[in-house]
């Protein structure tokens, strides 16, 4: 899942932290869709734009490689299971 937009990221990431420092990154698929000064305002313009369909949010100058999965953040979806847990 993401596996474009990752691949996007990290081959841009480097002219983007000189570009945009500081900033987030809003990608989908092959595209830079815009960047942010506000994790927020980044996630609300792809929920907007993209609704339930995934994109990717991440800082230009972080260097870890974080999991995010907007669904689950925005509460779109759960992460609970069906299941009961047995113990």
């Amino acid at each position: 899942m993401l596996d474009k937009e990752r691949s996007f990221f990290e081959s841009n990431q480097d002219q983007w932290r000189k570009k945009f420092p500081g900033t987030f990154a809003l990608v989908k698929e092959a595209e830079l869709i815009g960047t942010y000064s506000a994790q927020e305002d980044a996630l609300a313009a792809g929920a907007r734009r993209f609704g339930l369909q995934p994109f990717r949010v991440r800082r230009v100058d972080d260097e870890r490689a974080p999991v995010y999965i907007p669904a689950l953040d925005l509460g779109i979806l759960s992460a609970d299971s069906q299941h009961p847990v047995r113990r």
